[in-house]
């Protein structure tokens, strides 16, 4: 990382597994401005960047839309068993179970940025009851979507299905705890499209192991790729995408763009287009 970007004054940084750590940002002496394409900066130690006068911008909202229709995809596989019946009937079963539908049950949504916002009002034509728990002042977002806002653990008392969309960060690291899973339902579904942090992972394996809620579908994981040893992957009650929620051309043709303007406002102005974090949770 060092080599690559000691002497550049501006950085345009595409992956998140590229980590601009306190030790990196002291060896460039040069850098002003780190462009991420994407919504995260979980990568970049900030109070770092800030010390050294670097500026750190994001494109908060382009991949929303596309996330929010992962996350409902996700949803609806996951309490309807899809992959599962898919897998059985390949192998020549016919497994005619009883299923779940989401008309009349509790949609909880934590984090209403720009992604949970959208999750909600997909969600809505679905017949669904919506919860809503911030970090920050709800400021009447919750309201204008027909959801109510309740505090985190009614949330989680509450909902028959879950669905994670904060940032990740000190505050919000284990933010679904143990405890916090002990208060959801066994016939609940836990849906993460944010980041995998903001769970306690040997929890959520050992709540889905015992059936202490009934399934979880996840598009992040605490190591990227997931390890051929993960105990997720031998779960039946789980659904797994590759990080992939917002992979379209839509979303990478737009977000490119904006990362791009985001460095040509910084030098034309010295301010940014999109300031990272800005989005709130």
């Amino acid at each position: 990382m060092i080599r690559r970007v000691a002497d550049a004054d501006v950085v345009l940084n595409i992956r998140a597994h590229a980590r601009f750590t306190g030790a990196v940002l002291a060896a460039c002496d040069h850098l002003r401005l780190i462009s991420v394409w994407g919504t995260g900066t979980d990568h970049i130690d900030l109070a770092a960047a800030k010390a050294r006068g670097i500026t750190v911008t994001s494109t908060p909202g382009v991949n929303a839309h596309a996330v929010a229709e992962h996350t409902i995809a996700l949803m609806l596989a996951i309490v309807r068993r899809i992959p599962a019946m898919d897998a059985a009937v390949r192998a020549g079963q016919w497994p005619r179970a009883m299923l779940v539908q989401l008309e009349g049950k509790t949609l909880g949504i934590v984090g209403l940025g720009a992604i949970g916002t959208r999750v909600a009002t997909l969600a809505k034509p679905f017949g669904v009851r919506l919860l809503a728990s911030t970090l920050g002042d709800d400021a009447g977002r919750s309201a204008a979507l027909g959801a109510h806002h309740v505090p985190i653990d009614m949330l989680l008392r509450e909902s028959d299905v879950v669905s994670l969309h904060l940032r990740l960060s000190e505050r919000t690291s284990g933010y679904i705890s143990r405890e916090r899973l002990a208060l959801m339902k066994p016939t609940a579904f836990l849906i993460n499209t944010a980041r995998a942090g903001l769970v306690d992972r040997n929890a959520l394996i050992r709540a889905l192991s015992e059936s202490r809620i009934a399934g979880a579908a996840l598009d992040v994981f605490h190591a990227e790729p997931i390890r051929a040893e993960d105990p997720l992957l031998t779960l039946p009650n789980v659904v797994l995408t590759p990080h992939n929620a917002g992979m379209t051309p839509e979303v990478i043709d737009l977000g490119l763009r904006r990362s791009v303007e985001n460095v040509e406002n910084f030098l034309r102005t010295g301010t940014q287009a999109a300031e990272a974090g800005a989005a709130r949770p």
